[in-house]
């Protein structure tokens, strides 16, 4: 019966290993044909909702035993999951949809497997920020993920705060109940100036991208019921007057902002300009833009 087992696996699949493996964010062909191997061969696989999880294993004919492993156990399942995993069990750990870990359970799990010296290992795939990014036509070479944003208006608008002077893209996740909020937060904090992208039910049915300025997002979310429907990624240009304009670059506009929150500005330009080889002159005229 063992040999069997092994003589089906089409990878070379080792004792203890934890397999974090992508799944769908919407549309199920979007799932690997090596995310299926793994799922069909590993000996359990841990989801955050197994119902959710049994439909895509139906559709891909993958009968494997499921066990949930959501935000309420996952400190108490982690510690079972490692228990097997060092027993040289194979666990593939799986979310809603997308990438675990990413906004999603899994870090106590992973955390305390690779502690414990168990092989982890990606099956890489779906991530919505990643898809979002990719279809923003916002710069994609610098930016910075932060999740979901907070459930209060106060909260909300210190982050919208800190991105004032930002020279990356910024990514978050808001939930169909807040996003009209959340404009209007980003509108209040940041005005009209900035490009703002909103992607809603990526890869499904009712898929719709939204690019404009917060004015224009905000009227059209407003007046429409059915833009404030789904799951939605909300992507925030950076602030183009400080990355155009003169000779200093983004990346040393950034590292200076970031030296000056802990240091005086001459010291903070001094070093700025030792790591970057700019003008330390330059680098110091920015102070009063921050």
């Amino acid at each position: 019966m063992e040999t069997e087992k092994k003589d089906r696996r089409a990878e070379d699949l080792s004792a203890g290993v934890l397999w974090v493996v992508a799944t769908p964010i919407g549309n199920l062909g979007d799932i690997s044909q090596r995310a299926i191997e793994v799922l069909q061969q590993v000996d359990l696989v841990a989801a955050e909702d197994t119902r959710h999880s049994r439909r895509l294993f139906d559709a891909c004919r993958i009968d494997t035993k499921l066990v949930a492993y959501h935000d309420h156990n996952e400190r108490r399942e982690s510690v079972r999951l490692l228990e097997q995993l060092q027993a040289g069990k194979q666990i593939a750990l799986i979310s809603d949809a997308g990438t675990p870990l990413i906004s999603d359970p899994g870090y106590h799990l992973l955390k305390l497997a690779a502690a414990a010296g168990i092989d982890c290992r990606p099956v890489p795939g779906a991530s919505a920020l990643i898809a979002a990014l990719s279809i923003s036509g916002l710069p994609s070479d610098r930016f910075s993920f932060s999740g979901f944003l907070p459930p209060k208006t106060a909260a909300r608008k210190k982050i919208f705060e800190s991105c004032i002077h930002n020279t990356r893209t910024m990514i978050f996740y808001e939930s169909s109940h807040r996003i009209q909020a959340c404009l209007q937060d980003l509108l209040d904090t940041l005005g009209a100036g900035r490009h703002v992208v909103v992607c809603r039910e990526l890869t499904k049915t009712f898929e719709t991208t939204l690019r404009g300025s917060a004015a224009e997002l905000l009227e059209i979310v407003s007046n429409d019921p059915n833009q404030r429907k789904g799951e939605f990624v909300l992507l925030l240009g950076p602030d183009e007057r400080q990355i155009e304009g003169d000779d200093i670059s983004a990346a040393t506009r950034e590292l200076f902002q970031l030296l000056s929150e802990e240091l005086p500005a001459s010291r903070a330009a001094k070093l700025a300009a030792k790591i970057s080889g700019e003008s330390r002159k330059a680098i110091f005229a920015l102070h009063d833009k921050y």
